[in-house]
């Protein structure tokens, strides 16, 4: 695939604003689509009309580029890294919402941060490696933080909590895997071919739900689950992904520390959700970790500056 000039640190922070606004209402509706239907069914009907749209625009139009050839190579990475860790994302994300608020989801989400600059860590004995793992166990806390009033009280969903942060850690390996991938393919055909396949890892237990749950349709949840498509699925994760192609993984996940203020603003306008005493403490937490943890990271070769036109790789991402 033909190298593109890098868009300007300006604009691609603009689509990450709208990224964070885009996901906030995504995971209110979400919220919603889950009391009334089964999970399994709410994100694989949804990523299944996202790849096939993608897809059909891919082949059919020039609107999102032109989509590379995938190598066969390429094409068991697609299917065994990136779209399982995103399929794993999607059931744990979601499932976590029959238990847990979506404000709450939202924080244990704004962890992933912390999660990728671990991950990026070469095991070593160096102040910046303490750092950053005190940084981890500071976002943890925030999370606590967030969790000790129903602690206190004996009505701790223990599972939606659990079943979050794992989402938190299978998101950021599922940036990793987009930021690789990247080097070779646009943003819309990263979406495109990790969507589809992650709604074929997810489709047994969709298929038992369908067997064993009668599922109803009204308006207001069609309404819900065509926006979480179009503008929670195809141009937050189009958005998401080009951000990865400039930008480290580190740093796009910075801006997941506005996704749970913009998930608790939709959510107290649109479906009356109280905000906990503590929220706003866990979040501060968790805001402080991401930046301490990563206040050193400076660009390195294979970073795009302004005007740049070599898309980042990590060095342990390849396709």
């Amino acid at each position: 695939m033909a190298k593109t000039r890098a868009p300007s640190n300006a604009i691609i922070a603009c689509m990450l604003c709208l990224t964070v606004l885009f996901w906030g209402a995504n995971n209110t509706g979400l919220k919603f689509l889950v009391k009334e239907w089964p999970p399994f069914w709410v994100i694989s009907s949804r990523i299944w009309l996202v790849g096939g749209i993608l897809a059909v625009l891919l082949r059919c139009t020039r609107w999102l580029g032109v989509a590379a050839i995938i190598p066969p190579g390429v094409g068991r990475v697609l299917w065994f890294r990136a779209g399982l860790s995103l399929a794993a994302y999607f059931a744990t994300i979601t499932y976590s919402l029959k238990f847990i608020s979506a404000p709450q989801m939202a924080l244990h989400l704004a962890t992933s941060p912390v999660w990728g600059l671990v991950f990026e860590l070469r095991p070593r004995a160096s102040w910046t490696v303490v750092r950053k793992y005190s940084a981890a166990c500071l976002a943890l806390s925030g999370v606590l933080v967030l969790l000790w009033p129903k602690i206190q009280s004996g009505a701790f969903a223990w599972k939606g909590d659990l079943l979050a942060q794992i989402a938190s850690m299978l998101w950021t390996l599922y940036g990793r895997e987009c930021r690789g991938l990247s080097k070779d393919f646009s943003g819309a055909q990263i979406t495109c071919a990790t969507m589809w396949r992650a709604a074929a890892w997810l489709a047994p237990a969709t298929l038992w739900e369908l067997a064993t749950v009668p599922i109803r349709f009204t308006l207001p949840l069609i309404g819900v689950h065509a926006y979480c498509t179009v503008f929670g699925g195809i141009v937050a994760f189009a958005f998401y992904a080009h951000a990865l192609r400039f930008w480290p993984v580190s740093q796009v996940f910075l801006f997941n520390n506005l996704i749970p203020a913009s998930t608790m603003a939709f959510s107290y306008l649109l479906m009356g959700e109280e905000v906990s005493s503590t929220f706003w403490i866990a979040v501060a937490m968790v805001t402080i970790a991401v930046v301490a943890g990563r206040s050193d990271v400076v660009p390195s070769d294979n970073t795009v500056s302004n005007g740049g036109s070599r898309p980042a790789v990590c060095p342990d991402d390849g396709a």
